[in-house]
């Protein structure tokens, strides 16, 4: 043969379909999207009571939604208090729906090899914000949410892109548990007035 390199291709006898399987899906995907919710009602939204604080999730990938690429959740922090501190890869996005308070953000130094290497930088910044504002969160910074309101619960839209994750870069890491953060907590509506009313 002219190919010099003939014995290394022509090594191996394992077969796969794995560009038929690509066909496949997409041949199947408007069926499967047909199964999948264009609307969501609140019925249908989880609470979660997470490391990040109390959750209401509007979209996420585990909701049979549409959606393919964003998860949203509307956060809600009780008078006084603060959300978990967390740092992820991903830019993120805040809408502010009711109430007033301000963000600590530290943005890190990152090296991203094999593993990451990120080391927090010095100054920590202060944003105040209230409702109708937009917090922006760069990639990789270190952030929290404090409720500067005594008497009055906070409501956040969180949004996100999930693409980092499916790129092999879901670089979460959560810093500090919310206040209110109770794995043994099973969450009704009774239970998130409770909250609310802190």
């Amino acid at each position: 043969m002219a190919w010099d390199e003939s014995k290394s291709w022509l090594q191996g006898n394992q077969q796969g379909k794995y560009y038929q399987g690509l066909l496949d899906d997409a041949e199947q995907m408007p069926a499967r999207n047909s199964k999948r919710h264009k609307v969501v009602h609140p019925e249908n939204m989880p609470w979660e009571m997470a490391r990040q604080g109390l959750l209401k999730h509007l979209l996420n990938e585990s909701m049979n939604t549409r959606i393919e690429t964003v998860d949203a959740y509307m956060q809600v922090i009780p008078p006084g208090s603060k959300s978990g501190k967390h740092r992820h890869l991903a830019e993120e996005c805040v809408y502010v729906l009711e109430g007033r308070g301000y963000d600590l953000h530290q943005d890190c130094d990152v090296e991203i090899t094999d593993t990451y290497h990120w080391k927090p930088q010095a100054e920590v910044k202060r944003y105040e914000w209230e409702a109708g504002d937009v917090i922006y969160i760069p990639p990789n910074t270190i952030h929290q949410h404090f409720n500067a309101d005594p008497d009055r619960p906070v409501r956040l839209i969180s949004s996100i892109n999930r693409i980092f994750k499916y790129c092999g870069l879901n670089d979460l890491e959560q810093i500090e548990n919310a206040p209110e953060f109770d794995p043994s907590v099973t969450l009704d509506g009774e239970t998130i007035l409770k909250y609310l009313r802190k």
